[in-house]
């Protein structure tokens, strides 16, 4: 088992991840108070998107799901900044992360062939330039559209220090999180 697990992490890792490791869904800690920011829309998401609070779905609905798995594939992509007030650069950073993510994901599935699994990335979903769910119509592309790790309410930072994945990469950096919960083969 440990050497499928070491493949997970070099593929994420040849897919650019910065850093990777195995997490235990066990240890994940979900706390119910990090959706508040969903709802107080920090990110101007809230209530705009299919895989964002609320139509994602109550707290205790998606711990279950989660919970359902034994394992996940933690990755995060780091980027240099301007400043740490560059705007633009953070967005290209998702960008970029988001095409990791999705590298990431395509080689649990094809090389690896893990199909049970709960892909979750950072953020809002942005797959479409606009999301169906704001004209009140079914998901165009479900297969393409991923909630966030924050929409479970994952303490991500918690996370990252178990897995020995820095959450701070320096001054002028952003990172941004991926978790692929799977069962084992």
């Amino acid at each position: 088992m440990e050497t499928v697990y070491e493949a997970l992490v070099q593929a994420a890792l040849a897919a650019k991840a910065d850093h990777a490791a195995i997490a235990e869904v066990a240890n994940i800690k979900f706390v119910e108070e990090f959706r508040q920011a969903c709802e107080q829309n920090v990110c101007r998401k809230y209530n705009t998107n299919w895989v964002c609070p609320p139509a994602v779905g109550a707290f205790a609905e998606l711990k279950a799901r989660a919970c359902r798995y034994a394992n996940g594939l933690l990755f995060q992509t780091v980027h240099q900044m301007k400043s740490s007030f560059d705007w633009q650069g953070m967005m290209a950073a998702k960008k970029n992360h988001d095409k990791v993510f999705r590298d990431i994901l395509a080689a649990v599935r094809n090389k690896h062939n893990l199909r049970d699994i709960l892909p979750l990335n950072a953020g809002a979903c942005e797959f479409c330039a606009k999301c169906s769910y704001l004209d009140n119509e079914p998901c165009r592309f479900p297969e393409e559209a991923f909630a966030s790790v924050e929409a479970y309410g994952i303490d991500v930072i918690q996370l990252e220090k178990a897995c020995g994945i820095p959450y701070y990469n320096g001054k002028n950096t952003v990172s941004y999180v991926g978790l692929i919960l799977f069962n084992p083969i």
